[in-house]
């Protein structure tokens, strides 16, 4: 609890953080009685306190008697857009100040007033930098938890658009947001991931991703059981589907709940297109799904075990490739696969003002080097590259990490036990995803359980009037407006 002696409050709180080299305090007097505020200046505008607090405070109030509360009264009443509170402690006090408040102390007064006096520390809201966009909105989030809402707002102006806010981390005290339709979404749902948020007991939440550990996955994966994104008009198809968002303070990315891995081969423009070509793209990533993970794999097994399966004349094609090649096939398909992998990194990792440069020209360079020395056959530089490639159909970190990974998986089964391997390999891979649950949810649904029309609708984007229903496994308000009146 705060003390009435405004001297021990204001040395209390420097002590606090040990008289940090950004806190400011102003003394004053008003009818004799002492006044002081203090800020941080790292997170306040000096132009706000001076307009909101200088000029005010320097005002004749009549009486000093309630002094503290006409200050009060005449701050609320007089400073628009700006939050202002009374609060009785220091830790409150600590946090408001840290938040970007300026905290006024009134002599023999155990409480203190705190003026919102943010200053803009956030960028300006601009294109997406990880999701392109082709078709449709350009906006995306950014790191004020404010404006991400109000990108919401604009697009879903409805009364059962709830915001429910946690405060979660004992040290960094991050604001987190959770989003949904109240007559659309799985209430059950929205229950369980409430009381997954206020049973979190950690030091700090800094990011979104923080929290898929920490609420959503429920059993360990390679692949991602959450859909991360920037994009506002993403967010919003998916709420009126059905689905929950989760943002977090200080970080552009959304959370969208619960996520199948169907929802990874979808994308916001997917309804922006016309039907066919939405579908037709959609199946090509499927394929290059499969590409990606099996290809190097089923190459090593043929190569190495199942040579039988390949009609001659590709066989005497692919040995005379091989011929003078002194490792063996897996060797080969990993020397590429980790020169790719490298290439992968710099290309990431690099300053953007180098463009793509070092991925253009270390891949040429390397592969031709490599085929020209005798160290890999040709073949192997075509089967990694498809493979990498098909990769490419993917925005997604996390989908890219997952399929990286697998794929060294059914490379491992291919040479140790070739198709027979590969077989058994697969069939580990859907028993895996189909093991995994988002908020109670089936993470291969539609596929495990089958649903025939929901499995239809996954696959083709159906034209908008034919769409009558929401996933079933997202709500129980199914049943939605569909064409025309």
């Amino acid at each position: 609890m705060l003390d009435k002696n405004i001297e021990k409050n204001i040395n209390t709180i420097l002590n606090m953080n040990e008289n940090s080299c950004d806190i400011t305090v102003h003394n004053l007097k008003i009818k004799k009685t002492k006044i002081s505020y203090i800020f941080l200046e790292s997170t306040s505008s000096d132009d706000k306190i001076s307009n909101f607090l200088g000029k005010t405070l320097s005002l004749e109030f009549r009486s000093s008697r309630n002094i503290f509360l006409n200050i009060f009264k005449y701050l609320k009443n007089s400073i628009p857009n700006s939050k202002i509170k009374i609060i009785n402690n220091y830790d409150d006090v600590f946090f408001h100040i840290a938040s970007g408040f300026t905290c006024l102390f009134v002599d023999k007064i155990d409480k203190c007033i705190a003026i919102e006096t943010k200053a803009n520390l956030d960028r300006s809201i601009s294109e997406s930098t990880s999701e392109p966009v082709l078709k449709g909105p350009k906006d995306s989030f950014n790191e004020n938890i404010q404006n991400n809402i109000g990108l919401i707002r604009k697009r879903i102006k409805d009364k059962n658009l709830l915001f429910k806010e946690f405060n979660v981390g004992r040290r960094t005290k991050s604001k987190v947001l959770i989003s949904y339709i109240k007559d659309i979404a799985d209430n059950e749902k929205v229950k369980i991931l409430e009381e997954k948020i206020n049973s979190i007991d950690i030091d700090g939440v800094i990011d979104a991703s923080y929290l898929r550990e920490l609420v959503i996955e429920s059993s360990p994966s390679i692949f991602p059981q959450i859909i991360s994104t920037e994009r506002p008009d993403n967010v919003c198809i998916s709420l009126l589907e059905g689905k929950i968002a989760i943002m977090v303070e200080n970080t552009p990315y959304v959370i969208l709940v619960p996520s199948v891995l169907a929802d990874f081969f979808k994308s916001p423009e997917d309804s922006y297109s016309k039907p066919f070509n939405a579908s037709f793209t959609r199946i090509l990533r499927y394929i290059a799904f499969i590409l990606s993970i099996v290809t190097p794999g089923i190459y090593i097994a043929v190569m190495t075990y199942n040579m039988e399966v390949l009609p001659n004349l590709l066989l005497i094609s692919f040995a005379i490739q091989k011929e003078g090649v002194p490792f063996p096939t897996v060797i080969e398909v990993l020397i590429m696969i980790l020169s790719y992998e490298i290439l992968r990194e710099a290309d990431t990792r690099k300053p953007q003002i180098m463009g793509a440069s070092i991925s253009i020209v270390g891949a040429l360079i390397l592969g031709d080097a490599a085929v020209s020395a005798g160290i890999i056959s040709p073949i192997v530089v075509i089967i990694i590259s498809l493979s990498a490639v098909a990769g490419m159909a993917f925005s997604d970190p996390d989908i890219i990490n997952s399929i990286r990974t697998w794929r060294l998986f059914f490379m491992l089964a291919g040479c140790f036990f070739g198709l027979t391997g590969i077989v058994i390999m697969f069939i580990v891979f859907i028993a895996k995803l189909s093991s995994l649950e988002v908020l109670s949810t089936p993470y291969l649904y539609p596929l495990a359980p089958f649903n025939v029309l929901e499995f239809i609708k996954e696959i083709f984007r159906l034209p908008a009037n034919k769409v009558s229903k929401r996933p079933s496994y997202l709500t129980k308000n199914e049943i939605k407006l569909r064409g025309m009146k």
